[in-house]
């Protein structure tokens, strides 16, 4: 059982896309299973504002701006993105979805260009990331230490190695732990995220996506982080209460909720 004064915080779930299902019902459930709080990331313009007033509703949703690497597009969504975040400073928490994709189509180059410009925008409005890098972590890194961004942030569903985790670590970024630790088969990730230190972790479910072990096939849930609070605890043989304190102490003070 849970301390009654403990809950978790799912700081990567896109509670705004249909697959998710009316969203009191999606809280509720939430809620019972101890999580009561989320950072929902957009992905483009297209969702910009949904997730701002999906924030402005309620209390207990927060969210982030950002051009995802895989919704890139030949329209120039930048200046209009960089007009409402800072219009909107007060009422987002991350500049984010942003990031690389080694495996998608859209030139490396172009992706890199999208992201440089975010990366300012989030040093400039004092605003942490939330970074997709998939197969492209060591050169996210390197535009991570050219920007040195006061405020930080999150390399969100991280699957990399200890050296890549530690070197973010260093330059004052969480790792967001999600649903492939909760699989017998991801030994590597496994294996790092045992080592890395609990004061720098954050739990997430990249809801719809990424179900966790046992769930495949369904749509993901913000109520299955307890499920990877389980596993992180087993990897780091301690509490799911102490899980569920420290990350979400960590989450405040990355995003200042």
């Amino acid at each position: 059982m849970l301390k009654k004064n403990i809950h978790f915080i799912d700081t990567h779930c896109h509670l705004d896309l249909s697959q998710m299902g009316e969203i009191d019902t999606v809280l509720a459930h939430s809620a019972d299973a101890g999580v009561c709080q989320f950072i929902v990331p957009s992905v483009d313009a297209s969702n910009w504002q949904k997730t701002l007033d999906l924030s402005a509703q309620y209390t207990n949703i927060y969210c982030g701006l950002g051009v995802h690497p895989h919704f890139l597009n030949d329209d120039d969504q930048l200046p209009m993105l960089i007009k409402l975040a800072t219009n909107e400073r007060e009422n987002i928490v991350a500049i984010g979805e942003i990031g690389l994709d080694g495996a998608i189509d859209w030139p490396q180059h172009l992706q890199v260009d999208v992201l440089k410009q975010q990366l300012a925008l989030a040093k400039s409005l004092e605003l942490p990331v939330i970074c997709h890098g998939h197969k492209a972590l060591d050169i996210l890194l390197k535009y991570l230490r050219l920007y040195q961004l006061p405020k930080g942030g999150v390399i969100h569903g991280f699957s990399g190695s200890l050296v890549q985790a530690k070197e973010f670590i260093k330059l004052g970024f969480y790792i967001g732990i999600g649903g492939v630790i909760t699989y017998e088969r991801a030994q590597k990730t496994r294996r790092t995220v045992a080592q890395l230190p609990l004061a720098s972790l954050l739990l997430e479910t990249d809801s719809p996506d990424m179900p966790v072990s046992g769930f495949q096939g369904q749509v993901n849930h913000p109520k299955r982080i307890p499920i990877i609070a389980q596993h992180l605890s087993e990897l780091h043989n301690t509490s799911v209460d102490f899980i569920a304190e420290i990350t979400t102490n960590n989450a405040k003070q990355l995003f200042e909720i």
